[in-house]
């Protein structure tokens, strides 16, 4: 990408402050050493596979791609399309090694370049390329490292044989389907049992969804691609699950899959034992459930419901050593998300739990806000008392991982990001390669109108206190993401967009999380109300307390559910907002997925007056507002028919706006892009609201 503006040019070469740093860190089962991904330096993007021996605290390259693979571009068009999807759903936008997986000591890891395995022996540093069938996706190792699971072609394969190891059905083997990775966090199909002598795999048929299909304007010569979508209202994949054993036994786990169709985690607890966790089509009902991998029967071990969602704290449900079921649970009122141990709730309301890590010293590690919600602690949880010791200091976002007695604490607060490693009583520091970041910010939080909305506030750096200045809303408002959170990479473009001379707001309306879980489900069976009642109200308060903020002059951007709100809000609200970029807006959630859109809304056949209220496209004759939509063709997340259904509906009315597709870009936006379309909607606004 090229910029003429210092900090976007900046920004894209290094990865939004990103390249450098340590990322996908695993501790070894004793908690001995680690191996985690990370470049050369802060405008390499290519992550390579380091160790740290935490013995010596000396740290190896142990393979790097750029070696193994010297002719490989690393572009997204050479990965196989099961990758290249599964990328796309977890989120990965690497050039180098995207994803590994290790032994439990990580003595072994593994890895897929463009659909070529290697395996790294770690302790010697070499890294062998491994016969395959075809392009690979997913290698997974046997506990013991000597052999390897991959997909190719839909079958499950292992590396020391020619045929594969699932049967030729008509199935795709060992895969994690769209709704499964994008929105229930298992992004996983096979799991290896801890002998090493079967493999656990799900089995999926899509052949009862509708096909999606993209072409590449700009390539009118290339047959468009096509893959199953499971649309809102519509039929799910067949999904089965199986034991395969190495042998040539094949045994299928057996649950009530009518009424629990989603797998939305799965392990071995033991040769003998595997753990799941299943939900109902509205995830209102979640079930741990324990099977034998000999018989394929199932048992119920615990049960969660609620009468709107059971939202998903990671981490739960489980089974502690000792034989307790941790489970997810509310405090009376929904003031407060708590952990239970066999249903009775053990954490203090005065904690929002968000995530249990594991265990460590014999307690629960868990992560959890207290008090203000855009800052996050780390604490230990007594399983039998319920009380915590807090070992995270100081505002900001912080979060932990830890194996054997080894902790690595990750802080990231105004002053940037550490991250600390304790391990047998001494403390040091992960080597982190990342530009510093441009811009200390201190934003001015707030809590605003009777509902605590929470609130942020970006001035320029050396704003003149009594100044006018137009608002920029910069907004997500959609369930799942935090927006004003004290995390300090997310607050260097809203400064750098208030140094363009507008006063930044970001507000969280109900329906995001962190605040409570009464707060998160007022958005049930209707997204649209609440979140622009609650961004109007916002303003209007801060407004009160901040007497710089025209409101005479709002603007609005916002990507994926914030594009959703940026022409919603210009739509409905023209008289609060005057101008909207709304990138890779589902304007349609009748045309969104299954799992996200009817946890929510529900089913469109019996709430079809709440999609109705929530679709933009009959709104397009009320458009008097600048509307710039932005979308990228190859976007399989929010598909460009999202935006280009609006702008056609908006053509039919008459009704200017402004249109950018972005051929070639998905629903992510890295190498530049996201660059480039800050500089589109920056000339965008600045006319819009200059009218």
């Amino acid at each position: 990408m090229t910029s003429t503006d210092s900090f976007l040019a900046l920004s894209a070469r290094t990865g939004r402050f990103a390249y450098g740093s340590p990322r996908a860190v695993t501790i070894s089962g004793d908690g001995s050493r680690l191996l985690f991904l990370r470049s050369t330096g802060s405008e390499d993007p290519v992550e390579r596979l380091w160790l740290l021996d935490l013995a010596t605290r000396q740290e190896r390259l142990v393979a790097d791609p750029a070696v193994l693979a010297p002719q490989r571009t690393g572009a997204r068009a050479d990965l196989p399309a099961l990758e290249r999807r599964l990328r796309e759903r977890v989120r990965i936008a690497a050039v180098g090694i995207g994803s590994f997986a290790a032994t439990a000591d990580c003595s072994v890891a593994v890895f897929a370049l463009d659909g070529r395995v290697f395996r790294t022996d770690t302790v010697a540093g070499t890294s062998t390329e491994l016969p395959v069938a075809g392009p690979a996706f997913d290698p997974r190792p046997a506990p013991d490292g000597s052999v390897v699971a991959y997909v190719f072609d839909g079958q499950l394969h292992l590396t020391d044989r020619q045929e594969p190891l699932s049967p030729a059905d008509g199935g795709v083997w060992g895969v994690a389907e769209f709704a499964a990775a994008e929105e229930l966090g298992r992004s996983r199909g096979h799991w290896f049992s801890p002998d090493g002598s079967a493999v656990l795999a799900t089995r999926i048929d899509e052949s009862a969804l509708p096909l999606r299909y993209f072409a590449d304007p700009a390539h009118p010569e290339l047959a468009p691609e096509s893959f199953a979508y499971p649309q809102a209202g519509g039929p799910n994949v067949d999904l089965q699950l199986w034991v395969l054993g190495l042998d040539g036994a094949r045994r299928q786990l057996r649950w009530d899959t009518e009424a629990f169709p989603y797998l939305c985690a799965a392990g071995w607890e033991s040769t003998g034992e595997i753990l799941l966790t299943v939900a109902d089509r509205l995830q209102q009902t979640v079930l741990l459930l324990t099977a034998d991998p000999a018989s394929g029967d199932t048992r119920e071990l615990s049960r969660t419901v609620d009468e709107f969602w059971v939202d998903d704290l990671p981490g739960t449900p489980a089974r502690l050593a000792d034989g307790r079921l941790l489970t997810s649970a509310d405090h009376e009122g929904g003031t407060a998300r708590a952990v239970a141990l066999d249903g009775k709730i053990l954490s203090a309301e005065r904690l929002q739990v968000r995530r249990v890590v594991g265990s460590l010293r014999g307690q629960l590690l868990i992560e959890a806000g207290e008090g203000d919600p855009a800052d996050q602690h780390v604490y230990l949880l007594d399983p039998d008392s319920g009380a915590t010791e807090r070992l995270s200091e100081g505002p900001g976002v912080h979060s932990a991982i830890a194996s054997g007695e080894t902790l690595l604490l990750t802080s990231a607060g105004p002053d940037g990001i550490s991250r600390r490693l304790h391990h047998e009583g001494e403390e040091f520091g992960l080597t982190d390669h990342a530009a510093p970041l441009p811009y200390r910010v201190l934003p001015k939080f707030a809590r605003v109108t009777e509902l605590g909305l929470p609130t942020a506030v970006v001035y320029p750096r050396g704003h003149v206190p009594g100044t006018k200045l137009p608002v920029l809303l910069d907004v997500y408002g959609g369930p799942g993401f935090q927006a004003v959170a004290s995390e300090p990479r997310r607050w260097q473009a809203r400064q750098w967009w208030a140094d363009q001379g507008y006063a930044v707001v970001t507000t969280d309306n109900r329906g995001t999380p962190f605040v409570s879980p009464a707060f998160a489900k007022a958005i049930f069976r209707r997204f649209s109300q609440v979140a622009i009642d609650d961004q109007v109200a916002a303003l209007q308060a801060l407004a009160e307390r901040e007497p710089d903020l025209d409101l005479g002059r709002v603007g609005v951007r916002g990507w994926s559910y914030g594009g959703y709100f940026a022409a919603l809000a210009v739509l409905r609200r023209p008289d609060v907002f005057h101008a909207g970029a709304a990138g890779a807006p589902p304007t349609d959630f009748r045309l969104y997925d299954t799992a996200y859109t009817e946890r929510y809304l529900g089913l469109p056949q019996e709430n079809p007056e709440g999609y109705q209220a929530d679709c933009l496209v009959d709104d397009a004759p009320n458009l008097t507002r600048p509307l710039l939509l932005i979308h990228g063709l190859a976007d399989d997340n929010v598909h460009p028919s999202h935006s280009l259904l609006l702008s056609e509906a908006l053509t039919k009315a008459g009704r200017p706006h402004s249109v950018l597709p972005l051929p070639g870009v998905s629903h992510m936006t890295p190498f530049g892009v996201n660059e480039q379309i800050t500089e589109a909607e920056l000339a965008f606004l600045r006319d819009a609201l200059a009218r």
